[in-house]
């Protein structure tokens, strides 16, 4: 079993799958005129803004963005960022960047699709995602290829979003304060159910107030790191971007790494980060309280920007500035001794980061399981899939997890497969409805 999951990884994030992640960002950012990158102000503008209509969804805007980065800074924010410096290289982090700027043209068109195809269950909830831009916008007889995302997104939610952040919010604590995996278990098990029980009304809610928090925390101590090693920032900048086209010219522990290798694990980290492409992000966007399927897009994409251009951009030039990349420290501990090279006590600032992105990224990836199911097997097995979802957290926390993560990572980017393809199938309604909304003087 393991080799075969491997055998289909090795596809999932090999070099033609990671060429349709980014050549479908670069398509339609090319098709949308560059619309993501000259609208970045206009997004930010958009996210504080009341919403033209509150009866159009169950969430504010602001925190559908929230649950949406809730699930996407997590571990790959630091983990996934130091993995793929330590074998990338410091080039890595230049096509992390560019799988950032593509992939806000491919978040942009997921969540404009999202609000446009959306429905509304039984309960009167917005429910939209991939499966439904499928469903009803490539016509009954796509049908199957929304239920195949919707089947790899109800299992990966389990992996990748819950029993994989489980494990590293419970190794972090075990390492840090030496409490027991099974006492953080028990302790995650009862924070969590006591947010799911209240819906994606709940989550967004949390996720609006511990997101921006956990985010603007992490920057501000990674800026203090930053500016204590300024002198060396200019070289590190130098480096990343040198090194992204030859990585030969980097020294230590990149030595040998292949041109090929640095974009491989620069795409497919930034990917794993920023979640692009993926088909994750669009299930929050669905629940805005918009009847503007462009107005929300355009706060959506700025996960991305977020995501990596900000977060993972202060990891990752932490990491190269202090020179720690070129130590024997590995994943986390590459990021913990970037941050205690300024700062006393550093590790204490990513064990909480750790634990509080993993934590969140559990509480949206619980929203999507959901709304996958739901699309599979119906409403009514909802509650069934959420009380399983909640179970799987104490599990997650003593797990041994290694066929696990490779199991979740495989999942993860197969649903990437129906996602792009409806994206690229459905790019002229993205680019009408984007056309029609800016040509309108009050969206300008």
């Amino acid at each position: 079993m393991q080799e075969m999951v491997t055998l289909v990884n090795g596809f999932v994030w090999g070099k033609v799958m990671l060429a349709l992640l980014l050549g479908t960002g670069l398509y339609m950012m090319t098709r949308l005129k560059a619309l993501p990158l000259r609208k970045i102000r206009y997004g930010f503008t958009q996210l504080f803004k009341p919403s033209a209509s509150s009866k159009d969804g169950d969430i504010s805007p602001f925190n559908a963005l929230m649950t949406a980065l809730a699930a996407t800074i997590g571990t790959g924010n630091i983990v996934g960022v130091a993995t793929a410096i330590g074998i990338g290289g410091p080039g890595a982090l230049f096509w992390m960047w560019c799988s950032a700027l593509f992939g806000m043209a491919t978040k942009f068109s997921e969540a404009t699709l999202a609000v446009h195809f959306r429905e509304v269950d039984a309960q009167g909830k917005r429910v939209g995602g991939p499966m439904y831009y499928i469903k009803n916008g490539l016509g009954k007889r796509w049908a199957w290829l929304g239920m195949l995302f919707a089947f790899f997104g109800a299992l990966a939610a389990f992996g990748i979003g819950n029993t994989v952040q489980v494990n590293s919010i419970a190794s972090a604590v075990e390492e840090s304060m030496g409490l027991a995996p099974a006492i953080t278990g028990g302790v995650l098990f009862i924070l969590v159910a006591a947010v799911l029980v209240g819906g994606i009304k709940r989550i967004g809610d949390v996720a609006g107030k511990l997101v921006p928090f956990m985010a603007v925390t992490y920057v501000l101590a990674g800026l203090f790191v930053l500016i204590y090693h300024i002198d060396q920032l200019p070289a590190a900048f130098f480096l990343v971007v040198e090194s992204a086209f030859n990585p030969q010219a980097a020294l230590g522990g990149a030595a040998g790494v292949t041109l090929l290798m640095t974009i491989q694990f620069g795409v497919a980290r930034g990917v794993f980060s920023n979640e692009a492409g993926l088909g994750s992000a669009p299930i929050a966007h669905a629940a805005a309280q918009t009847n503007s399927p462009v107005r929300q897009g355009v706060i959506a994409m700025l996960g991305t920007f977020i995501d990596t251009i900000l977060v993972c951009s202060i990891t990752g030039l932490a990491i190269v500035a202090s020179g720690v990349w070129q130590g024997d420290a590995e994943g986390a501990g590459l990021s913990i001794a970037a941050f205690s090279s300024a700062i006393p006590g550093g590790q204490w600032i990513i064990t909480i980061g750790l634990v509080l992105f993993a934590f969140t990224t559990v509480l949206g990836w619980s929203y999507y399981g959901e709304r996958c199911a739901q699309f599979l097997l119906g409403e009514r097995f909802v509650w069934p899939y959420r009380i399983l979802f909640i179970c799987a957290v104490p599990v997650g926390a003593m797990m041994k997890l290694d066929f696990v993560w490779l199991l979740a990572d495989t999942l993860n980017g197969l649903m990437a497969i129906p996602n792009l393809i409806a994206v690229l199938a459905l790019s002229g309604v993205v680019i009408k409805l984007a056309r029609d909304y800016f040509n309108d003087p009050a969206n300008n």
